[in-house]
């Protein structure tokens, strides 16, 4: 018989106390979620580059600025007297430092800022396009048209700022329907490298815009930071858009197209009377020849908007010129009999 020694009973004492561990193959490990016979979805992240705006809501600023795009390029060619398209290229978000650092130097930075938002925004208009406007504004024809490396002068900066202005007005219009807001410049930088409106990592979306002219063409990025939309962001839902078209039948809106055609002009006409000559009367008419009508001298001339007849009026003098006095409405013409067979 073996005697065991004091280290011989340690070792079995300690084996006595240890747990019994079986050998099960059916036991699983659990991770998280995730079953270690699974595969795990592993997807990289950018901590430089945080999307903190949904996809959602990216779709929807890019439809919201599809529309400014389009009331963008309506006052521009109607300002500039020839077609210019303005579409949208591009919608992302990125870092200030990453927007900043792909830009041009020099270019037209401007600062916005809004009625109904805290921050500053910027617009960014590339100098190929703007001294083609610049010198479509003097009466060029901008075909060779040299693009000069250099910040603009005070007098291109004026010029300039009737383009910047018409934007901002078709800016307030395309985000009246997510919240009624003005914005107005604050500032112009020609180096976009020395204007810090946010810090360099913060996250920003920039919509990029393509300009194009009959034969020129240029970029312009607007880019928002996200603490300046943040307080509206919700708002940017897919069931904003769909009561987008009832927004344009509201009152306001009314009163806003009722506004701007009140500022149009119209060509009114007072027509005395019409008849008809030959060629050959008029070819040997001279000063003193009487041309008979078939109206009556005492009979109301009729008043006409842009070639259409739309009064009947009297005609006389005030203060010391000649006036038309508004009767009523127009005079019917005679219908022609139709010829009998």
């Amino acid at each position: 018989m073996e005697v065991l020694d004091q280290s011989d009973i340690d070792a079995l004492l300690a084996a006595g106390e240890a747990p019994v561990v079986e050998d099960d193959e059916s036991s699983i490990a659990i991770y998280s979620r995730h079953r270690h016979d699974e595969p795990i979805e592993v997807r990289p992240y950018d901590f430089k580059r945080p999307e903190r705006v949904s996809k959602d809501q990216m779709r929807a600023l890019q439809t919201l600025h599809e529309a400014f795009a389009r009331n963008f390029g309506a006052a521009l060619s109607g300002f500039l007297r020839t077609i210019v398209e303005v579409r949208v290229a591009t919608c992302e978000q990125m870092t200030y430092s990453e927007f900043i650092s792909g830009l041009p130097n020099p270019t037209s930075f401007n600062l916005i800022e809004s009625t109904a938002l805290e921050g500053q925004m910027c617009m960014e208009i590339s100098p190929l396009i703007i001294y083609p406007i610049i010198d479509r504004l003097l009466g060029g024809t901008s075909q060779d048209l040299f693009i000069p490396q250099r910040p603009m002068t005070l007098i291109e900066t004026r010029l300039i700022e009737n383009v910047t202005k018409r934007g901002l007005t078709a800016l307030a219009e395309a985000w009246a329907s997510v919240r009624e807001m003005q914005f107005s410049i604050v500032a112009t930088e020609s180096n976009p490298q020395l204007v810090q409106i946010v810090p360099p990592n913060e996250v920003v979306v920039v919509l990029g815009f393509e300009l194009k002219t009959s034969n020129r063409a240029g970029t312009m990025n607007l880019c928002i930071p996200y603490n300046v939309i943040e307080p509206v962001v919700e708002e940017l839902s897919a069931q904003s858009w769909f009561s987008a078209a009832k927004s344009q039948k509201s009152k306001a809106a009314e009163g806003r197209i009722t506004r701007n055609l009140g500022r149009a002009t119209v060509q009114v006409t007072g027509l005395l009377a019409e008849t008809t000559i030959s060629m050959r009367d008029l070819a040997t008419m001279v000063v003193g020849d009487i041309i008979t009508t078939e109206v009556p001298a005492d009979e109301p001339a009729q008043v006409c908007i842009e070639g259409e007849c739309k009064f009947r009026a009297e005609i006389g003098r005030h203060r010391g010129g000649l006036a038309l006095r508004i009767l009523g409405d127009p005079t019917p013409k005679p219908t022609k009999p139709a010829p009998t067979a």
